[in-house]
């Protein structure tokens, strides 16, 4: 299940950042996913179990934080012989890599309500930069983030040995994802 798991950190950001309530994920309304193509066919696919830490203030971007913890175990396409391969040790080695994690480094507004949030992505072992694109859009009293990147898999080492070679697996992934949440500020 979806949802978001406080840490004593994010109490402190909230507090000093004087949100007066916390940031929380609408699971129903929220999810992270990914497509790639196989012989050069898009396949869709997501991750069901993950976890967000979210401290974010529109109007005070750069003192926000974003994680996600995503469960390497729950990347799903929906076929049953495809997931049960995941898991192994040439696509996301869960054994020995349980989770996926991204921790923001720096948020920057770009107006409008797009935002480009930094940092760092730690796949399988394997960590790099990557700038990932938001869109925020405001409904009530809940908070949509949207958006889109693209990772090289092998860069992270997903699919190794037979996979590797990109002509059956493509190389790029884009990554997607729509967090709902409660108790963001006003744009």
């Amino acid at each position: 299940m979806k949802h978001l798991r406080p840490a004593l950190f994010l109490a402190a950001a909230l507090g000093a950042a004087g949100l007066a309530a916390a940031q929380q994920v609408v699971p129903a309304q929220s999810s992270i996913s990914f497509t790639t193509k196989q012989m050069g066919v898009p396949v869709d696919g997501q991750f069901t179990k993950w976890t967000a830490d979210i401290a974010f203030d529109p109007k005070k971007p750069e003192a926000g934080k974003v994680g996600f913890t995503i469960a390497a175990n729950s990347a799903s396409f929906g076929v049953k012989e495809t997931d049960s391969e995941m898991p192994k040790p040439a696509w996301f080695n869960v054994a020995k890599f349980p989770t996926a994690t991204f921790a923001s480094t720096s948020i920057k507004a770009k107006g409008g309500g797009k935002f480009d949030v930094a940092g760092k992505l730690t796949v399988k072992g394997t960590t790099k930069d990557v700038v990932v694109p938001i869109a925020l859009a405001q409904s009530g009293a809940t908070t949509t983030a949207t958006g889109a990147f693209t990772i090289k898999r092998t860069d992270f080492k997903i699919g190794e040995g037979e996979w590797a070679d990109t002509s059956t697996v493509a190389d790029d992934v884009q990554v997607k994802f729509k967090i709902a949440l409660t108790g963001v500020g006003p744009l």
